[in-house]
């Protein structure tokens, strides 16, 4: 029987230079898709998915992720003395129960692969999801929540793919095709 995906590692510690300088001091991931920071769509889409556990790979001048997640003490008693109950219930959702997020850090940006691999002690021995969270992606179901399904039904390791035309290949990674199941392509290869 395939084990379930319970974990997911999002890494966050790159340095956010397509969109300077507005990341200059602001975490690429906290920055407003309309009234939440893009991560706050990750991990809602990680728990609709079924995640219960999330690994934020972090890196230097990264603590507001860590923030975010966390309680503002002052503002919620503010917004509470203010009876400001539906704001407060919002900033309330966003933070996970205990134990349920861990964070870890890439000491050095030497990119994706290793930022994975500096999850491995949290994860151990167990299947697990990695989300990246460059990109929003409105789909219902969400991705992962299709990624999590296959896994369950198929086992293995999946990728999620979406095609682009051949002058735009240098800019992404690319798989060679090697059969199809429904929606699920078999790979013979890849190129990061």
């Amino acid at each position: 029987m395939t084990k379930k995906i319970r974990k997911a590692v999002i890494p966050v510690a790159g340095l956010g230079t397509r969109v300077l300088p507005a990341t200059k001091s602001i975490p690429k991931e906290l920055l407003p898709v309309v009234d939440r920071p893009l991560i706050d769509y990750v991990v809602a889409e990680a728990r609709d998915a079924g995640i219960e556990h999330m690994v934020m790979v972090t890196g230097r001048g990264k603590g507001a992720i860590e923030d975010y997640f966390d309680h503002a003490f002052e503002l919620e008693a503010t917004l509470k003395a203010k009876s400001k109950t539906a704001i407060l219930d919002q900033v309330e959702k966003t933070i996970p129960r205990a134990g349920d997020m861990s964070y870890t850090r890439q000491q050095a940006p030497l990119g994706l692969g290793h930022a994975v691999w500096c999850a491995r002690d949290i994860i151990g021995d167990e299947p697990f999801a990695v989300i990246l969270p460059d990109e929003i992606v409105p789909h219902t179901p969400g991705f992962l929540r299709q990624l999590v399904d296959a896994h369950d039904e198929v086992g293995g390791n999946l990728v999620a793919v979406e095609e682009v035309p051949n002058s735009e290949t240098s800019k992404y990674g690319v798989i060679a095709p090697k059969g199809r199941k429904g929606s699920l392509i078999e790979m013979s290869g890849m190129v990061e």
